[in-house]
């Protein structure tokens, strides 16, 4: 009965396995996703977001702190602002004329050397001894000198073995035509042409031609600076820079070496209004302060030229000078200086050469675009150049031939005098930017050759630059 109603059903192994793989796959359809392991994924979400945006979520509260601080500031300084007494008139100007004023960097007193790489080695641009052995260094004893100049003559208004008929032509000249005056004598072109010929006996116009020439100086200043044998000077005219006090001298230096400042009243007044006055002694800090009246120039440009470059003549006793523009502060042994600089070279003068120019045609092309002289001015005086033969070289005698000029060390030699007192006559007879005349005399000065032109770098570990700070009061002719 049974085997009759029965139905069999075959299964084969391939049909189990699709059976038994279903199963699994219809439990999953039944799971609802994510209702066992909610937590852990919310976890590792606010995980991920803080690690990507965590920058963000620090920015947002300081920016809101900061914005607050802001305007509480603000709503106080607003408070107060109705408080603050009005600025009287006075005060206004002095504010005015403050904010014109240019203002010391960060130069000032720095003492750090200035190096340079040279075949990848740092090596210190200005080689100076260690301070033990400044402390001993003395000036060497006077050599014979073997320069083909022996004496320098200068040239004065009694003086008829030199000037002949030309002795009275300044008493008739207008000085408006020329500069040439009774401080500097009338040059003539001859003289001029005169004064480049070399001889044991060299006569040549340096300034001081006549006792009524100007520049004068007290008789007790003038016996100070008699007494100088090695000189670090500087100026100041029409009241344009202030006083810095030098540093980094050994105490040798302090006991040879005299500092002297040099001033018109201009300078006088201003810096005694500004509480800087002259000592009974006559200094101010390390600075003799010479005060100096009747300048001969009413530009003071040239009026600077004068203790910058006739040293020789303000110091007649003085067997070294260091010149140092009153935009400078110097900042090293003096004596070391002309170690480093001079004897150890056997060099009679050291001058910084020029950082961004060597030929004077391409920095005549400067002056002009920088107004520091009229295009024809700048004009007369190239024209005289090139007439006179002045080649476009850029190296004279082997040394770069255009000059920065704001340090100056020279040994007082009769060739480096007469040096000077040529650079100083063109500077009166062209343009004062005595960068343009110092190729010229040392193209035609052709004898004298021991010249150091120490480079700018070196230039930067002698002085501290500060840059000047006002424009200097010009004289009322």
């Amino acid at each position: 009965m049974f085997k009759n109603n029965s139905v069999s059903i075959s299964v084969s192994e391939d049909d189990s396995d699709d059976l038994g793989r279903a199963r699994p796959q219809v439990r999953k359809k039944r799971k609802k996703p994510g209702h066992r392991t909610n937590g852990s994924e919310l976890t590792r979400w606010l995980v991920r977001k803080l690690v990507r945006y965590w920058m963000l979520l620090i920015f947002l509260p300081a920016a809101a702190l900061l914005l607050f601080e802001a305007s509480r500031i603000g709503r106080k300084s607003a408070s107060e602002l109705g408080k603050t007494p009005p600025v009287t008139r006075s005060e206004l100007t002095t504010m005015k004329n403050t904010s014109l004023e240019k203002k010391p960097d960060g130069n000032l007193n720095r003492l750090d050397p200035t190096t340079r790489v040279v075949g990848g080695v740092r090596e210190r641009c200005l080689k100076i001894l260690p301070l033990e052995e400044l402390e001993n260094l003395d000036l060497p004893s006077s050599k014979e000198s073997t320069s083909p100049v022996k004496i320098v003559k200068y040239i004065a208004e009694n003086d008829t073995e030199f000037l002949g008929a030309n002795n009275d032509v300044l008493s008739g000249q207008s000085t408006q035509a020329t500069r040439f005056n009774l401080f500097t004598g009338n040059q003539t072109l001859d003289q001029r042409a005169n004064s480049f010929k070399v001889s044991d006996t060299a006569a040549v116009h340096c300034g001081f031609y006549s006792e009524n020439g100007g520049f004068k100086v007290s008789d007790e200043d003038r016996d100070y600076m008699l007494g100088c044998k090695v000189v670090v000077s500087t100026c100041a005219f029409g009241g344009g820079d202030d006083l810095y006090q030098p540093i980094g001298m050994s105490q040798a230096s302090l006991r040879k070496v005299c500092y002297v400042a040099f001033w018109d009243e201009i300078t006088l007044a201003s810096q005694e209004s500004a509480g800087r006055k002259i000592g009974e002694d006559g200094f101010i800090g390390k600075w003799r302060i010479i005060v100096v009246r009747n300048l001969p120039f009413s530009d003071q440009r040239l009026n600077g030229k004068i203790p910058k470059m006739l040293g020789h003549r303000l110091f007649p006793h003085a067997r070294y000078s260091i010149w140092v523009d009153s935009k400078s502060q110097f900042r090293r042994d003096p004596l070391g200086v002309l170690e480093a600089l001079l004897w150890r070279t056997n060099s009679v003068l050291a001058i910084s050469e020029h950082g961004a120019r060597s030929s004077v045609y391409d920095e005549a092309k400067a002056v002009v675009k920088k107004n520091k002289a009229g295009p024809e001015e700048v004009e007369v005086q190239l024209t005289q150049y090139r007439l006179d033969g002045l080649p476009e070289n850029k190296r004279f005698n082997g040394k770069k031939a255009l000059s920065e000029a704001s340090v100056i060390v020279r040994e007082h030699t009769p060739l480096a005098n007469l040096f000077m007192c040529q650079w100083f006559n063109e500077v009166v007879r062209f343009t004062s930017r005595d960068q343009l005349s110092f190729p010229y005399v040392l193209w035609r000065l052709k004898v004298l050759k021991n010249i150091n032109m120490f480079s700018v770098c070196t230039r930067k570990d002698l002085v501290n630059s500060m840059g000047h700070l006002r424009k200097a009061k010009p004289l009322i002719s």
